[in-house]
């Protein structure tokens, strides 16, 4: 009861653990090859879903927005999921990253909402980098979907890269690190990078910055 407590108290953290679990979890799923696999991928992408409505219903974010916005986008997984579909890969992408970015701008608000830092606040810090993070691997999802060969990589250059790829690619992007052997030889597939490195910056400068400037000053006080 004391968990369901701290998750209750601390929705943001739940959120922030399911996403990273799920970057450890997703290569195992992607590599089994079954159907199985690929439900249990879809699932656990759909639990993750369910955490951010839940975090932006704790958040000034419209819940009835997170709700529609998610729903037609749990739906087409579940379509994909039981008979794979290429048609609806950019649907249910677009769909997915409109969705993340929208728990992302909620979670923004949450924590720009006062000038003090609560330990949830500091929690939806790290949600809110990897909501981001999801939101646009979603989007190259969805560039290469529209115009395939975007993106390629050392391992097996003429295919499509894997939901992990550009998951890594994402997370190397936004953190600003530029480690990943993922990358995008189109103009469209570099235009969105270049978004996605503005935004990484601009995440740093805004909102972790702030966030430490208000700790300190707290400190400094007491």
């Amino acid at each position: 009861m004391e968990l369901i407590a701290r998750a209750r108290r601390h929705p943001s953290a739940v959120l922030l653990v399911v996403q990273l679990l799920g970057v450890l979890v997703y290569p195992a799923m992607e590599s089994s090859g079954s159907g199985a696999g690929r439900v249990a991928f879809e699932i656990l992408g759909i639990i993750v879903l369910a955490l951010a409505v839940f975090s932006v219903r704790k958040s000034p974010g419209l819940t009835w927005v997170s709700v529609c916005l998610g729903l037609p986008a749990v739906v087409l997984s579940l379509i994909d999921a039981a008979q794979p579909n290429t048609a609806l890969v950019p649907w249910s992408a677009m769909l997915h990253a409109i969705f993340y970015f929208y728990a992302a701008y909620s979670l923004l608000r949450y924590m720009l909402s006062d000038h003090e830092v609560s330990t949830d606040e500091l929690f939806a810090t790290g949600a809110t980098f990897t909501l981001l993070a999801w939101g646009w691997a979603y989007l190259y999802v969805f560039v290469q979907a529209l115009d395939p060969g975007s993106f390629i990589a050392a391992v097996n250059p003429t295919a499509d890269r894997t939901w992990m790829e550009l998951l890594f690619l994402s997370f190397t992007t936004l953190s600003s690190t530029g480690l990943s052997d993922v990358v995008p030889v189109t103009p469209y597939g570099r235009s969105v990078v270049m978004l996605e490195q503005l935004a990484g910056l601009g995440y740093v400068a805004m909102v972790v910055s702030r966030l430490v400037g208000l700790t300190l000053a707290r400190r400094a006080k007491g």
